[in-house]
C-alpha cells in the first residue's frame, strides 16, 4: 500500500514538472484540485507530496470546481482576492509615513529622521518601529503614491531682488550691442574657485581600464608648498575666446585688472586693432566689485596705459550666473578637466588652455607668478584723481573710466 501511495506521488510529480510551465496561478490551482478529486479520500494530501503546492491552495482550487465560486474566465482570481493592500488594512499608514518622511511641516519636531538622512530603509525602521510590518520596497512603492521622488538641492534662491534688477540686465543687453555694433571689444570677467594644487581628488570621471582609477590622496588639505591656484578669466563675448590668467598669489583687484591687460596685449590688441573702448562686465563683489577702491584705480592706469575708454558695468547682487563667462567659459573648464587630478600649476594651465568646445571656444591661458599685496588701502584723494564719469541709470554700477 506504501509502495503505491509513493509511486501516485511520484507520477503526480513528473505530470506537474511537465505541464507546469504553462500553468498561471489559478490554472495550477484548479489542475491540482482536479487531480486531487481523481483520487478521492486523501487526494489533497497526495497532490500537495507531488506539486508542493499548500494544501489550502487546493481546497481553494477544489470550491471553485464548483460553478457558483468559480471566477469570471478573464481574471485568475476572484474579485476581492488576493492579499490586501496595507493602505486598506492601516488606514493611517500613508499620514504617518508623510509626517516621518516631512516632519518640518506634518510631524512631530523631535521625529528621529528629521536631523538624519531620508533613505527608505530608514524609514522603514522607523515605521516598524511605529507598529508597521513595511519593507523598503513598500515604502518606494508608498512615497510614490504620495507624489514623492528623489531630488537633489536646487540652486535658486538669489537673495533679495533688487528693483531695478531687470532694468539693469536691459541696460548691460544694449552697451553690449551698442559696443559690437562699433566693433568694439566686450569682455566677461571673473574669478574661477581656487583649486587645491596637488595629488587631490577632483570630482567627475573620465575613461580608464577597468581597475585602474588614478590614486590620490585620502584628503583634501592644501599642500603647504604648492598652495592653490586663483585662475581669472577674461570672456571674449564676441568672438567666443576665453583667456585666463593663473594666479598663485591673492585675489585682488590689482591681479584682476592685470589679468585684463595680459588679455589685451596677447589677444584683444590683434583682434581689435582700431578699437577706441573696451567695455567690461563683471560681477558686484570680489575682486572686481563695483565696491572695491583699488579696482577703479587700476582701471584708471590701465585705460592711461592703453588709450582706451574702459566702461564697466556690474551685474546686480545676487545674479552673477548671469554673467557670460560662467557658463559660456567656467563651465566648459570644468568638464574638460573632470576626473584629472591638479598635479601641478603647469597641469592647471594646459587643461585650460586645452578645452575647447564645438561651437569654437578656444582658451589660452598663462601662469601668472606675481605676488599681489592684500589689504592695500585707497585713500580719498588717489580715489579722486581718477577720471571716472557715472552714467545716468545706477551710476554705482555703470561708470567710465577716461585716459
Amino acid at each position: 500500500m506504501e509502495l503505491q501511495r509513493e509511486k501516485t506521488v511520484e507520477d503526480i510529480k513528473t505530470k506537474y514538472h511537465d505541464i507546469s510551465f504553462c500553468l498561471n496561478e489559478r490554472s495550477r490551482r484548479m489542475w491540482a484540485a482536479t487531480e486531487a478529486k481523481s483520487f478521492g479520500r486523501g487526494g489533497i494530501t497526495v497532490v500537495s507530496e507531488g506539486t508542493g503546492i499548500d494544501p489550502k491552495t487546493i481546497r481553494k482550487g477544489l470550491l471553485e470546481l464548483d460553478e457558483e465560486q468559480r471566477a469570471p474566465a478573464n481574471r485568475i482570481r476572484r474579485t476581492g482576492g488576493g492579499r490586501k493592500k496595507l493602505t486598506r488594512t492601516h488606514k493611517n499608514l500613508l499620514s504617518d509615513l508623510e509626517s516621518l518622511v516631512e516632519p518640518d511641516s506634518r510631524g512631530d519636531p523631535e521625529s528621529p529622521l528629521r536631523w538624519t538622512s531620508k533613505s527608505t530603509y530608514k524609514i522603514s525602521e522607523e515605521m516598524k518601529n511605529a507598529g508597521y510590518s513595511i519593507c523598503q520596497r513598500t515604502v518606494c512603492s508608498l512615497l510614490a503614491d504620495l507624489d514623492y521622488s528623489l531630488q537633489s538641492n536646487k540652486k535658486t534662491k538669489e537673495g533679495s531682488n533688487h528693483p531695478d534688477r531687470d532694468e539693469q540686465f536691459q541696460y548691460i543687453y544694449k552697451r553690449v550691442k551698442y559696443f559690437q555694433t562699433h566693433n568694439n571689444p566686450v569682455i566677461s570677467v571673473d574669478t574661477k574657485k581656487k583649486e587645491n594644487i596637488g595629488e587631490f581628488k577632483n570630482a567627475g570621471r573620465e575613461y580608464r581600464k577597468k581597475g585602474t582609477p588614478i590614486e590620490v590622496s585620502g584628503h583634501d588639505f592644501p599642500d603647504k608648498n604648492l598652495g592653490k591656484v586663483s585662475p581669472y578669466g577674461v570672456y571674449d563675448v564676441s568672438k567666443n575666446k576665453g583667456w585666463v590668467n593663473v594666479g598663485i598669489s591673492a585675489d585682488t583687484a590689482e591681479f584682476a585688472v592685470h589679468s585684463i591687460r595680459c588679455w589685451w596685449y596677447i589677444m584683444g590688441k590683434k583682434t581689435y586693432p582700431h578699437a577706441r573702448e573696451l567695455l567690461i562686465t563683471a560681477d558686484c563683489g570680489g575682486s572686481n566689485g563695483y565696491r572695491v577702491r583699488l579696482w577703479k584705480t587700476e582701471l584708471q592706469k590701465l585705460a592711461t596705459e592703453l588709450e582706451l575708454k574702459i566702461s564697466v558695468c556690474h551685474f546686480p547682487p545676487g545674479t552673477s550666473k548671469w554673467n557670460k563667462i560662467e557658463h559660456k567659459m567656467f563651465s566648459y573648464i570644468t568638464k574638460n578637466w573632470r576626473g584629472k587630478p591638479l598635479i601641478t600649476r603647469e597641469t592647471v594651465v594646459k587643461l585650460i588652455a586645452g578645452t575647447k568646445t564645438t561651437k569654437g571656444l578656444e582658451i589660452r591661458s598663462m601662469l601668472d607668478e606675481n605676488v599681489y599685496e592684500k589689504g592695500i588701502k585707497v585713500a580719498d584723494e588717489e580715489l579722486a584723481i581718477v577720471n571716472l564719469v557715472k552714467a545716468d541709470f545706477h551710476g554705482e554700477w555703470n561708470y567710465q573710466i577716461i585716459p
